[in-house]
């Protein structure tokens, strides 16, 4: 027997992400997830933890010199990371 409303597997997900409110959660992975591409692997060797909380993004360094050079370049990195994530997951940077 057919069923006559029948969807796709992506659809399905796609149905329960939104249900579920978990959009902005899975862009807020995306984002952590793709640091080390972003970055590069000299600057990821150097963070100790990032984490999201409230739109902002905390990066820990163990390298003050990687700090300072990552001030500098706080507006385009943030500008890189959403454009990564599709939407405006990251309003501020701030490294610790």
């Amino acid at each position: 027997m057919r069923r006559s409303k029948t969807i796709s597997l992506a659809e399905a997900v796609n149905d329960y992400i939104k249900e579920m409110n978990l959009g902005e959660k899975l862009s807020e992975v995306t984002v952590i997830n793709s640091w080390e591409e972003i970055v590069g692997k000299a600057i990821s060797s150097r963070t100790t933890r990032i984490f999201i909380k409230d739109h902002i993004l905390y990066v820990h360094l163990n390298s003050s010199v990687v700090r300072n050079e990552l001030l500098m370049l706080r507006e385009a990195l943030r500008e890189k990371l959403n454009s990564k994530a599709g939407s405006e997951v990251i309003k501020d940077i701030v490294l610790r």
